[in-house]
């Protein structure tokens, strides 16, 4: 699946289907499990116990209730539901997973977790409970148990019971067979979907994130010097070289940036404006790594043991761990607290006139009017807020199972953990284009360009300018739907921001 294949899914119900190919693959692994099921060897997750578990052996009868009782046992997950779109991705991203033929499950248990998804069923999976090494085990069993009958769906809104759910849909509850139940549960396909909805969710706040800071940019007369392109080819940083490219485009045409190209006694623009490109850019390059390591990690065999049928083995191994994910998480933390942090410095810029040379807090009547002061302090909580939530998760191991899973990459959390920081973000950046918007109205009759007039035109459309104070968080409420909306991405379509390769 590519990484617009994974987009669609998330954000619309799409069928998926099996391909006929993957057919053949699927039953000869399936046939060595088998084989090894009705063998004498010890084969861990088949004729075994789990975990610290792993030595004890079970008998050929009882192994149709080893994996039932594996699904049972590991359905512990606690707090909210995971939403629709993600759980959309982890059967999706399960299913390319198992259909790759070296996990030893029958076509019919992707055939279910198929007609499942295809179906509009979400089962009911709790967010939290999983420390991403062993597999994202909670939750995907929480996702299996639905498969069989047990548990709830969510269908059209409505939490129900999962055998209700299914018999409605006319799809028959999966049966497990040996070593299905271990191949549905281990793996990373939970942390990889909360990493790509974070990445999803991101983007059209990074992309707003540009079009806002060329607006403060204009609205504190700032100047376009920084964005030249030799300065940035020197480096040669990507991430950072398309950045100034938005900007010197954003900001041609400018009467504003044309009204002090002389007689200007300012040397240099803070960091907030002139590192934009630095800053920004690096954050920008983050966001490709992890699209990169993500879209690999959807589509990869994560369950253990795996198996190879044209070698006739099983290996033991460790791709469940999701270190990957986790590391990539952290650094989409770092990425989205630095958009936000640079963001609240061009706000508390702004709302200083001795820099911004605007009217004191954007406000007239000074005093009477507080302005922009307290709706800065709210970026400023937000901001500080995103420092603590972007600490490291993956540093935090701690073993489970008697010690023998004894490293662990906290990669669930790590992106959970990011759709905080993604809403706080958007808030910080919707109080910037208030305010941007704001400081450029007192501009006036000079105007900017035509792209950032238009950006400010959307906003007008539902917020008018703030002539003295009033109660400010409708103004923001607003300005945040619509940045999430992607309003201000329409203003970069031709940028390709998240292309393989940069143009």
């Amino acid at each position: 699946m590519t990484f617009e294949q994974l987009k669609l899914i998330h954000g619309h119900q799409q069928f998926i289907a099996l391909p006929d190919s993957c057919r053949p693959d699927i039953r000869k692994s399936q046939a060595l499990v088998e084989a090894y099921a009705n063998g004498d060897a010890p084969v861990y997750g088949v004729n075994t116990g789990f975990g610290k578990l792993a030595n004890q052996r079970i008998n050929q009868e009882q192994l149709h209730t080893l994996q039932l009782n594996l699904i049972r046992s590991h359905s512990v997950g606690v707090g909210e539901p995971l939403s629709a779109p993600i759980v959309r991705l982890m059967m999706a991203t399960k299913a390319a997973s198992l259909a790759r033929g070296y996990s030893g499950v029958r076509e019919v248990v992707i055939d279910t977790l198929l007609a499942v998804h295809n179906a509009g069923l979400i089962p009911d999976v709790p967010s939290q409970g999983s420390v991403g090494a062993s597999g994202d085990l909670a939750p995907l069993a929480h996702m299996t148990l639905a498969l069989l009958g047990e548990g709830y769906m969510w269908v059209n809104g409505q939490k129900i019971n999962a055998d209700e759910a299914l018999h409605a849909a006319g799809i028959e509850p999966l049966t497990l067979n040996a070593k299905e139940g271990l191949a549905l549960i281990n793996g990373t396909q939970t942390s990889t979907a909360l990493a790509l909805h974070a990445v999803f969710s991101f983007q059209p706040v990074f992309e707003a994130g540009l079009v806002i800071g060329a607006l403060t940019i204009d609205a504190a007369r700032g100047s376009d010097g920084p964005f030249d392109s030799r300065i940035h080819e020197l480096r040669g940083q990507p991430g950072q070289i398309r950045v100034a490219q938005i900007y010197r485009t954003l900001l041609i045409g400018s009467d504003i940036r044309n009204s002090h190209r002389v007689g200007d006694d300012r040397v240099q623009d803070p960091y907030c404006l002139r590192c934009q490109p630095q800053v920004v850019g690096a954050c920008l390059d983050q966001m490709r790594h992890a699209i990169k390591v993500l879209t690999i990690e959807a589509n990869a065999v994560t369950d253990n043991p795996l198996v190879f049928a044209k070698d006739g083995v099983m290996l033991s191994g460790g791709n469940f761990h999701a270190e990957p994910v986790a590391l990539v998480a952290d650094g989409l933390a770092l990425a989205i607290a630095e958009v936000g942090a640079i963001s609240e410095r061009r706000i508390a810029m702004l709302i200083d006139s001795n820099v911004s040379q605007l009217p004191p807090f954007l406000t007239k009547d000074a005093g009477l009017n507080s302005g922009f002061m307290i709706a800065h302090v709210t970026a400023a909580s937000l901001a500080s807020e995103n420092k603590s939530l972007a600490h490291p998760a993956s540093v935090d191991s701690l073993p489970t199972s008697a010690n023998q899973e004894d490293h662990v990459s906290m990669a669930t959390f790590a992106a959970r953990r990011l759709q905080s920081m993604v809403s706080n973000t958007a808030y910080i950046l919707s109080i910037e284009w208030l305010a941007s918007a704001q400081g450029i109205d007192f501009l006036k009759p000079l105007k900017s360009s035509t792209a950032l007039e238009s950006a400010i035109g959307s906003l007008r459309e539902q917020v008018s300018f703030m002539d003295q104070d009033r109660w400010m968080s409708p103004d923001i409420e607003v300005a945040c739907t619509l940045l999430r909306s992607g309003k201000l991405s329409k203003l970069l379509v031709n940028f390709n921001l998240f292309d393989e390769v940069y143009p």
